[in-house]
């Protein structure tokens, strides 16, 4: 039997398509398209309650209401050729945050891309928003880092907090969202709430359990760093025993949720073993918050399965997906197929004694540190 259809929007237009980083760039923006394409082929793109709307880019003076107008300058004046030792600290022209010449154009219409979905949702006129385009949480309001210019989701809390919204910020790429975090650290308006391979053996070395806000902030920032070779059932484990009960707590009016797909075993960029069935039960679990919801896409370097993942994730969050239409999908990172004319269900992985010997410990102990340093606040 089907989930209840939602008013769910899918934020992407040709015009985002016809820009890309630099061709030797591991990220790679034809992701967003290829999952369209997937959901298009399939049939689960339209239907009963869903919709697909063009972005247009962020406004400069929303877009400053995160990032400082000298960054702005120096990333706009990067892309004419002009990329001083100012703007070399800024991050631009590093190896993980290359200069090309539609860098802020593209980071502009991306951003508005999530920044609509916010306005959709916020307005009452969808519950969920996906923008596959979007997730780009390491840029802070002066640095351009790890493939990010311009901090769509940030933007997007921060607007909807203006609207005296309560957000959750649900960040289940691989990376930890250090610029969100950070921009929100010393407040409770805004949980950030953060799902990642530990900072001890990955980019960008940050979100560790002892990171949990300060001030009136404190206990609403949130860490749960995952040890190499997390697997489904593991990292689901951990997802329920943190964010369930915390979500619960804050009742939030809003979730905003990063599904980078780069914890997805195979990835090159990192060291996770799991299968986009691991993300799509967690959508199912933010669906069953009952709040609605912004979702955009992340990280994810091995595209064909990144595209597959979010087509699985729209599909669960637009309510179109059955447990019996999905169950017989033979591709994914198991057999490094995309035939997702199958199915869009990765086959199960099951982890090794080895590989559960050395999780199981490793993450009962940093829920047992989340738990300790968090929950008493939050009256759990």
């Amino acid at each position: 039997m089907s989930v209840e259809p939602k008013r769910a929007v899918f934020l992407h237009s040709p015009d985002i398509e016809r820009y890309h980083y630099p061709p030797d760039c591991p990220f790679k923006t034809e992701r967003a398209r290829m999952a369209r394409q997937i959901l298009l082929g399939m049939g689960l793109l339209t239907g009963p309650g869903r919709s697909e709307v063009a972005p247009e880019p962020a406004p400069r003076a929303v877009i400053e209401k995160f990032h400082t107008a000298r960054y702005l300058d120096a990333m706009i004046a990067a892309t004419q050729g002009h990329l001083d030792v100012e703007g070399f600290g800024m991050g631009f022209g590093q190896p993980e945050s290359p200069v090309f010449r539609d860098m802020y154009d593209y980071a502009a219409l991306a951003c508005g891309a999530t920044l609509k979905g916010a306005a959709l949702v916020a307005e009452g006129k969808a519950d969920v928003a996906f923008n596959p385009s979007g997730g780009y949480h390491h840029a802070g309001p002066e640095t351009a880092s790890g493939f990010c210019y311009i901090n769509d989701v940030g933007l997007a809390c921060q607007v909807l907090a203006e609207q005296e919204k309560r957000v959750l910020f649900l960040d289940i790429d691989v990376h930890h969202g250090d610029g969100v975090q950070d921009f929100f650290y010393g407040r409770r308006d805004v949980m950030t709430m953060s799902f990642h391979e530990s900072g001890e053996t990955l980019f960008p070395g940050t979100g560790f359990e002892n990171e949990i806000g300060t001030g009136e902030g404190r206990g609403y920032s949130v860490n749960v760093p995952l040890p190499v070779g997390t697997y489904d059932e593991a990292y689901l484990r951990a997802f329920d025993a943190v964010a369930v009960p915390l979500a619960g707590a804050f009742d939030p009016d809003v979730v905003v949720l990063e599904v980078g797909m780069d914890g997805l075993a195979g990835d090159p960029m990192a060291f996770l073993s799991l299968t986009n069935n691991a993300y799509a039960e967690v959508a199912r679990r933010v669906l069953d918050f009952g709040k609605p919801i912004v979702a955009t896409g992340g990280g994810g370097y091995h595209p064909q399965n990144t595209a597959r993942g979010w087509a699985r994730v729209w599909s669960v969050l637009a309510g179109g997906e059955s447990q019996d239409e999905m169950a017989l999908g033979l591709g994914g990172v198991m057999l490094e197929s995309t035939d997702w004319q199958a199915g869009l269900r990765d086959r199960e992985l099951t982890p090794r004694s080895m590989q559960r010997k050395i999780v199981d410990p490793a993450l009962d102990a940093t829920i047992e540190k989340v738990r300790a340093n968090v929950f008493a606040i939050h009256g759990l």
